[in-house]
């Protein structure tokens, strides 16, 4: 049988033919690729939503947790110390309550006696109708609650039994509150371009008043989400808050879906809600796809040789964006968390910075991990009355010199702004070892600037010692000698808040 020639129109019909099908198969494969590619970048950013937004509702639940820890060990503290005290009348009590409440920072700080009479560092009054802890009869655990004051301020109300006997009265309990917009501030320290949050009661309302993001704002949660999910969600989302329990819920609104994550706060009744909009991960995702997709496209035209050169490209390219905006995220989360933990007005480290500081101390104290340790409590004098005679950019700028003054004499110390006169410097390593020595030139310093009219700061300095649990016991001591060389130095003419010009000094 004759064999049939293959001619060479044959040949490039069976090529266009073949070429066409590569290329239909080519373009069908990357059709493909891409609804692939969009289906698994829109998992990828309800995954990360989702995760970032647990890690930042379970962080921002915390501090609120730590925060209210720290203000009943405070509150004992305080109780403990008057306690000890010799008080013989109101106005040593008032004294008492206002150096707690200077010393341990304490908002609001108060002691209640059996006849419900509210003791403060300037007034007395009756607490019965005022304070929703008095309504019981007894007060046997500590107590939480959220008090309305003032029309729309918001307070955290903290409150625990005590049992001491002061001027022949029988004091029953103490309590402290905490303005709504401190505890705001404390958790503000994400980029809120991009996430956002707020603290609602069980029945949704905003009691922080921050806005959780632009289609939400300051409105009841519920009424917000109502007509955007499905009835069984919402129920749930509802019930989830009337028991304190943590969740997500997505919804669109307008087109743009938002994710929100919710944690409850343990014993105050409050669930904290943070969101991110999604359109910020995906906006990221997809310059990635987009390119992605790109390639494929090449693909089309250049065939397998070309598309794995641009495969490599791609790779290349992926890698190197994704270490940038690694670099980039990690700079941001370093800027955010220098800014949380430095006071903008001295530049030096801030109180949330100490109470960190102190806290992975205590923890080496209690371990017996750490043995040579100095603190260095520091009290401006007179800026009172630089306030009151100058006004307060003078003040300002009393604090700000005392800190350049402390910073340049203690050089090899952590120093930090504690108040708003009040320093505190830690001394470790170097710094421990020419304490003395720092100290003396330090002291020589003030009372030539006495002579001068120069700032003037009253400090006092104690170590470690054994029996020590915590930081706070340094102190304790470090403030005492700072009061006793705050007379001496009253005594050499430098001014102090009750100071009269009238008066010699």
């Amino acid at each position: 049988m004759k064999r049939k020639r293959i001619t060479e129109k044959a040949v490039t019909i069976t090529a266009a033919i073949g070429s066409a099908l590569i290329m239909v198969m080519v373009i069908a494969n990357t059709y493909w690729a891409s609804k692939q590619a969009i289906s698994s970048t829109n998992q990828a950013v309800s995954a990360v939503s989702a995760f970032y937004l647990e890690s930042m509702a379970d962080r921002r639940a915390k501090t609120i947790t730590n925060l209210i820890n720290n203000n009943f060990d405070y509150m004992e503290k305080a109780v403990s110390v008057i306690d000890g005290e010799k008080i013989e009348s109101q106005d040593d009590l008032r004294e008492a309550i206002g150096r707690m409440k200077r010393l341990l920072s304490l908002n609001r700080f108060a002691l209640v006696d059996e006849d419900d009479i509210v003791y403060t560092q300037y007034t007395t009054y009756t607490g019965g109708s005022r304070h929703p802890f008095l309504a019981k009869k007894t007060l046997d655990s500590k107590m939480i609650s959220t008090v309305f004051v003032y029309g729309s301020s918001i307070d955290l109300c903290l409150a625990i039994p005590v049992d001491i006997k002061i001027m022949d009265k029988q004091f029953k309990a103490c309590f402290v509150q905490i303005d709504i917009n401190d505890i705001v501030e404390l958790l503000a320290f994400d980029d809120q371009e991009s996430t956002h949050f707020a603290l609602y009661s069980t029945n949704g309302g905003n009691i922080s008043e921050t806005e959780l993001g632009p289609l939400i704002g300051t409105e009841n949660i519920f009424d917000a989400t109502k007509e955007n999910v499905s009835e069984e969600k919402w129920n749930s989302f509802r019930d989830d808050f009337a028991n304190n329990k943590r969740g997500t819920l997505t919804f669109t609104i307008n087109d743009v879906v938002d994710t929100i994550c919710y944690e409850p706060v343990p014993d105050t009744g409050w669930e904290l809600v943070v969101m991110i909009r999604e359109s910020v991960i995906q906006n990221q995702i997809q310059e990635i796809s987009e390119k992605s997709l790109l390639t494929n496209r090449v693909q089309i035209l250049f065939l397998l040789v070309v598309a794995t050169i641009f495969s490599a490209i791609l790779f290349y390219m992926i890698r190197r964006v994704a270490k940038e905006k690694l670099d980039e995220e990690k700079e941001n989360s370093e800027a955010f968390k220098s800014m949380a933990n430095t006071d903008s007005m001295t530049g030096v480290r801030n109180k949330h910075a100490y109470m960190e500081t102190e806290s992975q101390l205590n923890f080496k104290i209690r371990g017996g991990a750490i043995d040579k340790l100095a603190l260095v409590a520091c009290d401006i004098n007179g800026l009172k009355y630089v306030n009151d005679t100058k006004g307060h950019a003078a003040g300002d700028q009393l604090i700000k010199d005392a800190s350049s003054l402390i910073c340049d004499i203690f050089s090899h110390g952590s120093v930090y702004r504690t108040g708003g006169d009040e320093f505190v410097v830690i001394l470790l390593g170097k710094g421990y070892d020419i304490r003395h020595e720092t100290i003396a030139a330090f002291n020589r310093q003030i009372e030539e600037n006495i002579k001068n009219n120069g700032v003037v700061v009253s400090i006092g300095c104690s170590t470690l010692q054994p029996g020590d649990e915590q930081l706070h016991d340094i102190f304790e001591r470090a403030d005492h000698i700072m009061y006793e060389r705050k007379k001496e130095l009253k005594n050499m003419g430098a001014r102090t808040r009750e100071f009269d010009e009238t008066k010699p000094q």
